[in-house]
């Protein structure tokens, strides 16, 4: 399991250990290293850029999940190098598990598959979908999960497990947590337009268990999406935000959204809810944890 440590790992490893499995995790550092270790995981130390420490893991492996992502150099303008590695890592595992019927599963997002509808798991395939037209590295990334997919073709479990762009919970510091931080520095908690705009999320301890059933269930070639809320209107979460941080609710205007929002505008700008009717289908997932409104609710992202 690479990303074992990470924010959504650091919930799959428990998930997988409670259902019996033994884990074996990557990390990069000492900090990783020790977390995986107290976590109850074999750790094995290396990179995305450890090609034949990857192929051997995974070798040995009864499957792989691959949660790991290059975002230190992702966020600091090197989109397209974190998603190459992510590409050679994933064709690794593919040379390994080939011809095993052993399970490959990948996370990778919802965010664009399909901007102002519904988006469900058939969305986001070929190239004529939303996501192949965001730049090379997310069409890099959408070609990885693609080449994943086609991986069923050559005796592989693979399946894909795409993700909102919020994945909440105690200890999140993704997207809403920095909406808060922005309103904070501002002095407003503000939304963009008049804020009817749709994001999609699931609690962290949902998604893991979703990574779970895919690991030991889900059919060749799958494509699987973590959604719990289909989309909350961001001017609710703006909301929220002013209540607990005792400021007022402001609209910005689309203009002055870079300004304001910085990096987060045209993310959070998005109109993109997504379904996970079909996946509840398949596998008899069901969220069960708390939504986003709920979550923000109980105070600890506000805890400073």
């Amino acid at each position: 399991m690479t990303g074992a440590s990470g924010w959504i790992g650091s919930a799959v490893v428990p998930e997988l250990i409670d259902a019996g499995h033994q884990v074996i995790g990557l990390a990069r550092s000492d900090a990783s290293a020790t977390a995986l270790a107290a976590a109850g995981t074999e750790v094995r130390r290396g990179t995305l850029d450890d090609l034949d420490i990857l192929g051997e893991a995974a070798a040995a492996s009864d499957g792989v999940i691959h949660l790991a992502f290059k975002h230190d150099i992702a966020f600091t303008g090197d989109f397209q190098g974190a998603a190459d590695a992510d590409r050679r890592a994933v064709e690794t595992f593919g040379e390994a598990l080939a011809g095993s019927d052993r399970p490959l599963v990948i996370a990778s997002g919802t965010l664009g598959l399909a901007l102002g509808r519904l988006a469900n798991e058939q969305d986001g395939h070929g190239s004529g979908s939303a996501l192949a037209t965001m730049g090379a590295g997310p069409a890099t990334r959408l070609a990885t999960a693609e080449f994943v997919l086609s991986l069923a073709a050559r005796g592989i479990r693979s399946s894909v497990v795409r993700l909102p762009p919020t994945v909440h919970g105690n200890g999140d510091h993704g997207f809403v947590a920095t909406l808060i931080e922005i309103a904070r520095n501002q002095g407003v908690s503000g939304y963009i337009g008049d804020g009817t705009n749709r994001w999609p999320a699931v609690h962290q301890f949902d998604a893991a268990h979703l990574f779970r059933l895919a690991l030991e269930h889900a059919p060749a070639g799958s494509t699987l999406h973590g959604i719990a809320d289909e989309g909350v209107p961001v001017h609710d979460i703006a909301a929220v935000i002013a209540r607990h941080l005792d400021l007022p609710l402001v609209a910005i205007a689309p203009e002055k959204a870079a300004e304001h929002f910085t990096w987060l505008a045209g993310f959070l700008g998005a109109d993109s809810p997504a379904s996970s009717a079909l996946t509840r289908e398949l596998l008899g997932w069901q969220p069960t944890r708390l939504g986003l409104i709920d979550d923000l609710d109980e105070g600890h992202y506000f805890h400073s």
